[in-house]
């Protein structure tokens, strides 16, 4: 059996510019298709939403991706939307997040809910990020998982016709149908 060959952020920042979507999970690089139009617009509406309660609110800044989140050397990531409370704001840097957002969401499609739902799940928890949603516009729903002793458990879930908070926004109301219409 060959060695198993471990990438690094170095080898991940050399990747060519090709439009692909790439990840370095535990030093295996992964590789996702674009997102579809319908992917793009929940995250865009999402983003649209948080930002503005975020920025009212003056609670940090929240980003899109494509935006590294470089959790470790060997673990980069490209969550759909991130969110870093003010507390965090000094993990922005030119490189993209170095270190564990206070939130990262997962729209979750066909081809990405086994690795949004399982290894993302425990790779999130395993680095120390507060706070995990995984939006699913089939269902439609929206899990919210916050870290508990280092694994995540599930806070809240919003489905259907829900509207209601999730942490770490308790006086934001989501309201699901105006997300994933």
């Amino acid at each position: 059996m060959p060695a198993r060959i471990v990438l690094t952020y170095r080898d991940y920042d050399a990747l060519p510019a090709d439009g692909r979507r790439y990840e370095l999970h535990d030093g295996e690089l992964l590789v996702t298709a674009a997102p579809s139009v319908s992917h793009q617009r929940v995250v865009g509406r999402l983003f649209a939403l948080l930002r503005q309660h975020v920025e009212t609110h003056a609670l940090g800044e929240v980003f899109v991706s494509p935006l590294d989140c470089i959790l470790s050397e060997t673990t980069v990531v490209q969550p759909d939307l991130i969110f870093l409370d003010s507390a965090r704001s000094s993990l922005a840097t030119a490189r993209g997040i170095e270190g564990p957002p206070t939130l990262a969401v997962e729209i979750v499609s066909r081809s990405t809910a086994q690795v949004d739902r399982g290894a993302k799940l425990q790779l999130y928890a395993r680095h120390g990020i507060a706070h995990y949603w995984i939006v699913d516009p089939a269902m439609p729903s929206i899990e919210a998982y916050t870290l508990t002793e280092g694994v995540f458990q599930m806070a809240a879930r919003l489905g259907g016709t829900d509207r209601g908070p999730l942490p770490p926004f308790p006086s934001l109301t989501i309201a699901v149908p105006a997300l994933v219409r």
